[in-house]
């Protein structure tokens, strides 16, 4: 049966290019940044040493603080972070470690740089997090830590896999890269598990353009972990007096200065992504063929970093995925579907044997191409949509337009099946492919 059409024809498919509304700017700043890095400058004091310095001391306690964990230690960006949490965790070459198939290259990359071998499990069809079903199954004598990604805009089930994790004796490190301000039953997100990761890339919902935070409660968690940031030094309390082998993976006082400002609008920020998620929610909830990611009841403050939905091409006459993301960009909402892939599908992760030493003694755990996690490629290659975070700083006329938009495409669908057009074809590469184009929006 053909759609009735009730709306203005998509740009996509000749209609008049009405202007859309302004896409909130990311990132935020105002005069507060401005004023915090004249006074860094002026003060000459510029680096990461001594550790703490000043500025990244009151970050990095009051991120701490935040979040509801002990001891917070910034670091140069997300992916080394990993890499201390792991080494702390007494990872060592040759151990395995569990992550979900479906998160950032650097998450499994992490693993493989501190010389253990990643193990993927696959995602939960509900919340795109890790499984708690299916961990035990992943388990051997040389896993030793599991890392339970929090993506998009969900919190793992941690009363689920802590439990698991301390039956066999693995450490936690929650991977929060996702989930600033995020909370689970009232406490933070990366003061769950044993140790957590956050990372402060440009994209993320605080920023300096680059950098990282671990937390921990631990007293020689934080010891071991100060110590690798810092050049192999002893931490002011040394109390445990580990010596090991660190690099320096410190703050500068520029990032730490702009970070304390992010900080500040965090809450307020956070507040207005969830008002304005819940919204779009319950706009999404009634429109055939999509069907938003359920939050968890636990889950008592979500970081929307980005927010996801399922789409149903199965139920929608042969309209895919790709026409909906291109019917969106043309309409000046960006959006993406293979945001991520299932990392050993990635085009960015190709590990080999002769590059690292786990891999080369333990040959059948080198061969990724053997994973199949159908959650993690269903949701990559058939029905994820991601909208970035700063779209929900903006007004609730703003969501109106994104739900509108989305109904009109699939009122329009008829029309949109079979069509060709260069940005459809472009949305359906990965994202390694996409950069290597000179645009990534040729209208």
């Amino acid at each position: 049966m053909k759609a009735i059409i009730l709306s203005r024809k998509l740009r996509i498919l000749g209609g008049d290019e009405a202007k859309p509304p302004a896409v909130p700017i990311w990132p935020q700043h105002d005069a507060r940044e401005i004023e915090i890095l004249t006074e860094v400058c002026r003060t000459g004091n510029w680096g990461g040493f001594p550790m703490p310095n000043t500025h990244a001391r009151a970050f990095a306690d009051a991120f701490a603080q935040y979040h509801g964990a002990k001891y917070g230690l910034c670091a140069a960006n997300g992916t080394v972070t990993l890499e201390i949490c792991m080494k702390a965790a007494g990872v060592r070459p040759g151990d395995e470690v569990i992550v979900p198939a479906y998160t950032w290259d650097g998450t499994a990359a992490a693993v493989l740089f501190v010389e253990a071998i990643p193990v993927f499990v696959d995602v939960c069809p509900d919340s795109y997090c890790l499984d708690p079903d299916l961990i035990e199954a992943a388990i051997t004598p040389r896993t030793r830590a599991v890392i339970p990604v929090h993506l998009g805009m969900n919190i793992c089930d941690m009363d689920r896999i802590l439990p698991i994790a301390a039956k066999h004796g693995l450490k936690v490190i929650e991977d929060c890269a996702h989930a600033h301000g995020a909370k689970w039953k009232g406490q933070g997100a990366g003061s769950i598990g044993h140790l957590g990761s956050f990372s402060f890339q440009t994209s993320k919902l605080m920023t300096a353009g680059e950098g990282g935070m671990i937390l921990t409660s631990d007293d020689e968690l934080n010891e071991l972990c100060q110590s690798y940031v810092n050049c192999s030094r002893p931490t002011i309390t040394d109390v445990f007096k580990h010596r090991v082998l660190g690099h320096n993976y410190r703050l500068s006082e520029f990032q730490a200065a702009v970070l304390r400002i992010q900080l500040q609008r965090l809450e307020e920020q956070t507040a207005q992504r969830k008002a304005n998620a819940e919204y779009l929610t319950e706009r999404l909830a009634s429109i055939p063929g999509i069907t938003p990611l359920r939050w968890d009841p636990r889950i008592t403050t979500p970081a929307i970093y980005q927010y996801l939905f399922k789409f149903d091409a199965a139920s929608l006459g042969g309209l895919a995925r790709e026409h909906l993301i291109a019917a969106l960009e043309m309409e000046g909402i960006p959006s993406d579907g293979i945001f991520y892939e299932p990392v050993y599908c990635s085009s960015l992760f190709t590990p080999k044997p002769e590059q690292f030493d786990a891999l080369r003694r333990n040959p059948e755990r080198a061969d990724f191409g053997a994973y199949r996690c159908p959650v993690s490629e269903r949701a990559a290659y058939e029905e994820a949509v991601w909208l970035p975070h700063h779209l929900f700083l903006g007004d609730r006329d703003y969501m109106k337009f994104i739900a509108d938009t989305i109904e009109r495409v699939i009122e329009q669908r008829d029309e949109l099946v079979g069509l060709k057009h260069p940005l459809i074809d472009l949305r359906k590469m990965n994202r390694a492919t996409r950069a290597l184009q000179k645009s990534d929006r040729p209208y």
